[in-house]
């Protein structure tokens, strides 16, 4: 079981791929911790977290991520359909990572997560391909400056506030890889990288 000063709603076990009830809904838990999403900080009682048990080992940035039971991502899937069923009013753009509320301070659940894959399944945000290929094209020529990114990435939900220099702007870059560009998330911002920021942005936001 998680640490409690570390737990989420619900769990979804590794042995026997169970989902474990930690914490009722009604009440606060400590699975976000320092965080931002949006205008909202301190995402601990704004949000539903669940932990998702991984053989991952490693610290920091140095983390090794092996994949993910197919049935536990059918149960997390099943888990999240239901939350979304009973509250209607989280956005495909409000499911999001934990790398995605804390970058640089989470890596979680980490590039093996099939976010596509949930995505497909009705659950969270992900990027039009033919709009993707269409920015992409753009950038290759030019890419956006820092500050048309920050801009973008605010606007999508990302905090930014500590991207203003050049470590804390790459560990923004990779938190966004992590989710919508897994297979390389170095934290250096390419043209396929800014085109993805701008279809999302595109698509949900603009």
């Amino acid at each position: 079981m998680p640490d409690p000063n570390d737990a989420g709603y619900r769990e979804a076990g590794f042995d026997g791929l169970r989902i474990f009830n930690l914490v009722d809904e009604q009440e606060r838990a400590w699975h976000a911790g320092v965080s931002q999403w949006g205008a909202r900080n301190s995402l601990n009682d704004t949000s539903i977290g669940i932990e998702i048990v991984n053989l991952a080992s490693g610290d920091g940035e140095d983390i090794t991520f092996p994949p993910f039971d197919p049935q536990q991502i059918e149960a997390v899937i099943q888990l999240t359909r239901n939350i979304l069923q009973r509250y209607p009013d989280i956005s495909p753009v409000n499911v999001v990572a934990h790398s995605d509320i804390a970058p640089g301070r989470k890596s979680d659940p980490g590039p093996q997560f099939p976010w596509h894959q949930l995505y497909l399944a009705g659950v969270g945000a992900w990027y039009d391909e033919e709009t993707r290929q269409r920015y992409q094209q753009r950038c290759c020529c030019q890419l956006p400056d820092r500050q048309q990114l920050l801009a973008l990435f605010a606007k999508y939900g990302y905090d930014i506030s500590a991207a203003g220099d050049d470590e804390g702007y790459r560990q923004l870059v990779r938190a966004f890889q992590l989710h919508f560009r897994p297979q390389k998330y170095d934290g250096v911002m390419d043209a396929e990288t800014a085109a993805i920021l701008q279809a999302l942005v595109e698509k949900y936001v603009a």
